[in-house]
């Protein structure tokens, strides 16, 4: 119960986003250049009827033109992309048979590359992206 003077609580409210870790025959991982000059997963925001599994792998196909199919839940995290801006990321392995083309950039990034494991710890990213590819690549066994 509030008193006259006290506001009701109001929980924060965050989008929630679903990106997935990709490899290529190669083993490297697919990642995204965004607005910001950093690299990421390819995803986007839950929203509508779709579940977190069915959003990943539409997001893959418009981002980059691979047809994927969801994998293991990786992890979920909380990434502040902006000061005072929350976002709540979901993050699952993804598998994709098509991943020997190269990818296609969308309208929505401005390059699409392929990493090799190496290459991950030195870029431009959030490192919770980069704990979600190590661990993808721990799962399919290239510890």
């Amino acid at each position: 119960m509030t008193g006259p003077s006290e506001q009701p609580y109001v929980p924060p409210k965050f989008p929630i986003s679903i990106k997935g870790v990709v490899l290529d025959p190669r083993g490297r991982v697919l990642l995204l250049k965004n607005e910001r000059a950093e690299w990421e997963l390819p995803g986007g925001k839950l929203e509508g009827p779709e579940t977190p599994e069915e959003r990943v792998e539409t997001e893959i196909r418009e981002e980059c033109g691979w047809t994927a199919s969801a994998g293991p839940l990786l992890d979920v995290w909380m990434y502040e992309p902006l000061p005072g801006r929350r976002v709540f990321i979901v993050t699952y392995g993804c598998t994709a048979a098509d991943a020997h083309r190269p990818p296609v950039v969308s309208h929505e990034h401005k390059e699409a590359a392929l990493f090799h494991r190496d290459e991950v710890p030195s870029l431009v990213m959030p490192q919770g992206y980069k704990d979600s590819i190590a661990r993808w690549y721990e799962l399919q066994g290239w510890a």
